[in-house]
């Protein structure tokens, strides 16, 4: 019989099997008969949803004919009533009851057991009696000296969601170490720190072994510290693991290509050399040298400027195009953007160089007018993208009567302010500007991580210059096959700044990309062709194998892979293996489909765990910048490195940690105090991007007193 109508609301799962008895036996078995595999059973309710929920281990075949939208369904039911089951259970007390609730014991008792007879003790003894076994008030007196400490020391509140303070007061309150004294300060900038630095090396250890299968990109970057001293920065990359090996003070140094060689020798060295896939650095010409002089020196390594860098560049390029001879062409096609560019600058520090004109700009827009570095990445349109959200607060402002009736020593100034805000044309212009920048901004942004992408940059290049191409012909309501002066300029330069950076190795860890031989890719663009069938990449992808492998029947062999691999012929042409090709994520299908290609699979794990820039060694800087504080700024830089390197590990320990995304301690190195404005949409994808949005760039970096370092 259909068992929906003797449906428990506690037991919603019933709706899915059919009963073969009127009567259950003793102890709830009844013989039923599952809807989807149509099998037959007996047993009680609990091995109904252990079959039909597919959990092992309850003494009951998993049911194999249940579709994904039944499963979620059903899991949704079940979820309902264990809610709702919780929700009426006696709750469990912490114990003891603080009225500062900031420290809970760990034992908790039933609710129910807490109901005693009222005739063992008076009330007042009863109060005391509990003061003194769970020593409410001494809690209470050690909850305010931690608070003391905070205020005291200017510590940021985000502190107290630090799992490792968490972890030091546990053991502390666990343990009877009577007449403890914290560390003093000699201990803890020498002999701890040295300690807690051979304890991080010695946890980093698994993840080093890793490179040896999965290879590693070095990546180094430059910058100054608050005593103008120059430090170079070295860190280890590999499937999405930074790792920082160590920064070098160059004063008094000449920092040439040479310079730069012998220092990225060392940390390949360190690292080892047979483990070390690409160099990734800036686009400079002493890093440009320093890397062709690492290839000489390690053949099998490839030097990789960083997509990031060559993005910006080619950004800067569009929107500041230098009015030189050689550039005459890209000026006068690009000038108007710098105008626009300009307008924005001027009308952003026309508002925040007036306590005045900023109060009246407060009261209009909550956003910040950041004041955005050029040395950041794509400044301009970062700033133009704020402009954007705020035009309407901005036209309100300039309409206003606080604003109409201020007066002050420039009201030249003031009316071009509010000519140009209240300009159509002028906000079409922006419009413009962001629409076809768009997918360069969003390919930087994408790259601009420690993710490994460096398999889907020469995908995204080619993607993003047709984006492009499409937006401008829009906008100039044109033919994809008609000429465009402006679309050219732009063409030229992306072009012009593609072939500066691209390399042997993108070529072949694209080619080693499974989704790019798959007809459904194929056949999403006529003109797109398989990488074997590409002349560039496959003469690339060649130069790249025989750097991989010098001895001539080594190279013969991975060759012969390659080619079946790329023609679906060999062991390559089973069923499964071409249908995943598309559908798996190209590390995974080499796990699944690739062993029949052992050299050339060996190379794929390298590749495809690959970065393709050196952001992570830039973003390394504001770790920096943390440690040497404005108190902090007479430390040596050989303690500021142990420092960097213990935090910037520590944080990559954390985040490995399943707990580092539950509880209390959740994500706990992200966002400050002002972690609640994200709501947990993005933090993570906050925590590796150097290049943000601004309104997240005004939480992190602009969020008040309480967020920053003392």
């Amino acid at each position: 019989m259909d068992s929906s109508s003797n449906e428990d609301l506690n037991k919603p799962l019933w709706r899915f099997i059919t009963k073969l008895a009127n009567h259950g036996d003793a102890g709830g078995n009844c013989s039923w008969k599952c809807n989807f595999c149509e099998k037959d059973f007996k047993s009680s309710y609990t091995r109904i949803r252990a079959h039909l929920l597919m959990i092992s281990g309850r003494g009951i075949a998993k049911c194999g004919k249940v579709e994904k939208q039944d499963l979620l369904e059903m899991e949704r039911l079940d979820k309902e009533v264990n809610d709702r089951l919780q929700s009426n259970a006696p709750r469990n007390v912490p114990l003891p009851p603080s009225s500062c609730s900031s420290v809970q014991m760990d034992s908790t008792f039933d609710s129910k057991k807490r109901k005693m007879g009222s005739g063992s003790g008076s009330g007042s003894g009863s109060g005391g009696a509990i003061e003194k076994a769970f020593n409410i008030s001494q809690r209470e007196h050690l909850d305010h000296l931690i608070a003391r400490m905070f205020y005291s020391a200017g510590l940021p509140f985000n502190l107290a969601n630090n799992p490792y303070f968490h972890e030091a007061f546990t053991y502390a309150a666990n343990h009877n170490i009577a007449g403890y004294v914290p560390p003093k300060f000699n201990l803890l900038r020498t002999t701890l720190l040295q300690k807690e630095k051979a304890n991080i090396e010695s946890l980093c250890t698994p993840i080093k072994k890793m490179w040896k299968d999965k290879g590693v990109s070095i990546v180094s970057d430059g910058w100054s510290d608050s005593q103008r001293r120059p430090l170079i920065n070295f860190m280890a990359v590999s499937d999405g693991n930074p790792m920082f090996i160590k920064s070098v003070d160059c004063s008094n140094e000449r920092k040439d290509m040479h310079f730069i060689f012998n220092l990225l020798k060392e940390v390949i060295i360190e690292v080892g050399h047979e483990n070390v896939v690409q160099v990734i650095t800036d686009n400079a010409s002493n890093c440009k040298g320093a890397g062709q002089l690492i290839e000489q020196e390690f053949p099998s390594i490839v030097w990789t400027p960083c997509v990031v860098h060559t993005l910006n560049l080619a950004l800067k390029n569009i929107c500041a195009a230098k009015n030189v001879e050689a550039n005459e062409v890209a000026y006068d096609e690009c000038n108007w953007i710098t105008k626009i560019v300009d307008d924005v600058m001027q009308i952003k520090n026309f508002i925040m160089n007036h306590s005045m004109r900023l109060a009246i700009y407060n009261e209009f827009i909550h956003l910040k007018l950041l004041s955005v570095a050029d040395t950041r990445f794509a400044s301009m349109i970062v700033m133009l993208k704020r402009f954007k959200l705020i035009k309407n607060g901005l036209q309100n402002m300039v309409i206003c009567e606080k604003w109409s009736t201020y007066r002050d020593d420039n009201q030249g100034r003031a009316r071009f302010v509010k000519e140009k805000v209240l300009d159509d044309l002028w906000w079409d212009s922006i419009d413009y500007i962001l629409s076809f920048t768009a997918p360069i901004y969003d390919m930087l942004r994408v790259c601009d991580t420690d993710k490994p992408c460096l398999h889907l940059v020469y995908d995204m290049w080619d993607l993003m210059i047709e984006k492009v191409k499409k937006v401008i012909y829009m906008h100039e309501v044109k033919r994809l096959h008609e000429e465009s002066t402006f679309y050219e300029v732009v063409h030229k330069i992306l072009v012009d700044r593609w072939t500066r950076n691209n390399t042997p190795l993108h070529c072949l860890a694209h080619a080693l990309n499974p989704k790019y031989y798959s007809d459904q890719w194929l056949d999403e663009d006529s003109t797109r062709v398989s990488p074997h069938m590409d002349y560039e990449i496959n003469e690339e992808r060649k130069k790249c194998l025989r750097k991989y492998f010098p001895n001539e029947d080594e190279l013969y062999k991975v060759s012969v892979e390659y080619a079946d691999f790329a023609c679906n012929s060999g062991r390559f042409q089973d069923p499964h293996s071409i249908r995943d090709r598309y559908f798996m994520e190209p590390k995974m299908w080499w796990v699944e489909h690739g062993a029949c290609a052992p050299m050339l699979q060996k190379i794929a794990f390298k590749l495809l765990a690959q970065p393709s820039s050196s952001s992570c060694a830039e973003r390394n800087w504001s770790t920096y910048s943390f440690v040497q504080s404005a108190r902090r700024h007479r430390m040596t830089p050989r303690r500021a490195e142990d420092l960097v390197f213990i935090h910037s590990n520590l944080r990559l320990l954390s985040r490995k940690d399943p707990r580092y995304l539950e509880g209390e301690t959740k994500m706990w190195d992200i966002g400050g105090d002002a972690f609640d404005t994200f709501q947990d949409v993005g933090v993570l994808e906050v925590a590796s991007l150097s290049l943000d949005e601004p309104d997240i760039e005004s939480v992190l970096l602009s969020g008040g007193a309480d967020n920053v370092d003392p």
